[in-house]
């Protein structure tokens, strides 16, 4: 099981996600990001700061 912090990139969001996978948790921020950050399309550099934040849930 992996987690990812989206305070860990942008300060101030209390989101929290776990999946089996860097792509399953990449496919939730993604729907986060739309939802709650106006962020459609994120670039490669967002999606490279999350995948380096994503970590093995304790």
């Amino acid at each position: 099981m992996k987690e990812f912090s989206c305070g860990d990139v942008v300060p101030g969001c209390g989101a929290h996600f776990r999946g089996d996978s860097d792509e399953d948790i990449l496919a939730q921020v993604a729907r986060h990001a739309a939802a709650d950050h106006g962020i459609a399309a994120p670039d490669a550099e967002l999606v490279e700061a999350v995948r380096s934040k994503i970590r093995v849930a304790a």
